[in-house]
């Protein structure tokens, strides 16, 4: 089987829970159209999420097909709220400001979104049998719940374990591959922080998680991957960049990938 397009994950709110898509619009950006396209943020300007307040992972939100109302519970209560993005953006603050205990803001970028690496703004790409095979090291841990932990926005099917560690090369280099009629460039193994330690669903931390994810990490790394990148082995899926060229394509689940070459960056990839 080749490799393909089998799944599509935005976050419309940086941190919180995704969306499933079947396609999906590249902005100039290089980024997925409404992919943390919010973010919630301090008094002192830094994000509201998960890395600095674990109390986000008990914070469920789901939103109506157009992206306009946003419903909000904190699980293992019967606190739930519904809230319009912009018309009850005052509301909708003072209710995350009372959750968390300190004012929070919510602000919107529809250009490049919130992306945690600004020089890689594309999607983030992680193969399906890599996530069964991290989740396979830690007992009574399901696939879903690894995909959740990784938060990664495109996954590809057809594909053995760590496939998508040929999409990256040595620093400096890109590596162009193809999904549908979307070019994309490859850029870094993207470094893990502490959210995958913790239950997607209730912040719990599994005992040992980034231990044990290190050694079978290094021990499994295949024979094509960039050893050099890994300067530490906590790292999995790939950052991308997308060229200005491609924007307002569309991904569609289903498309064909394809590796084309090796080389330094030739593009000029949008601000």
């Amino acid at each position: 089987m080749s490799p393909y397009l089998e799944a599509i994950s935005i976050y419309p709110i940086k941190s919180l829970d995704k969306i499933d898509v079947n396609l999906a619009r590249i902005l100039e950006s290089g980024a997925l159209e409404h992919d943390r396209e919010f973010a919630l943020f301090d008094e002192q300007g830094h994000f509201v999420n998960a890395k600095r307040n674990a109390k986000i992972h008990l914070l469920r939100s789901t939103f109506d097909p157009n992206l306009k109302t946003l419903s909000l519970h904190i699980q293992g209560t019967d606190q739930k709220a519904i809230f319009h993005l912009h018309d009850q953006q005052p509301s909708l603050e003072a209710w995350l400001s009372d959750y968390f205990g300190f004012p929070v803001k919510l602000m919107q970028n529809t250009i490049t979104g919130f992306p945690d690496d600004l020089n890689a703004k594309g999607p983030t790409v992680v193969s399906t049998a890599t996530l069964e095979e991290v989740a396979s090291w830690f007992p009574n841990m399901s696939v879903d719940e690894m995909r959740l932990r990784m938060r990664a926005n495109i996954e590809i099917g057809g594909v053995p374990a760590f496939w998508e560690d040929q999409l990256f090369t040595e620093a400096g280099k890109y590596v162009h591959f193809q999904i549908g009629e979307v070019l994309f460039e490859g850029v870094n193994p993207c470094q893990r922080c502490v959210v995958p330690s913790r239950d997607s669903q209730t912040g719990k931390v599994t005992t040992h998680f980034q231990k044990v994810f290190v050694a079978k990490r290094k021990d499994s790394l295949p024979s094509w991957t960039t050893s050099t990148r890994f300067n530490h082995f906590y790292k999995l899926s790939v950052n991308t960049n997308i060229p200005a060229s491609e924007a307002g394509k569309i991904l569609h689940q289903g498309d064909e990938v394809k590796i084309l070459s090796v080389s330094q960056s030739n593009v000029r990839i949008a601000d």
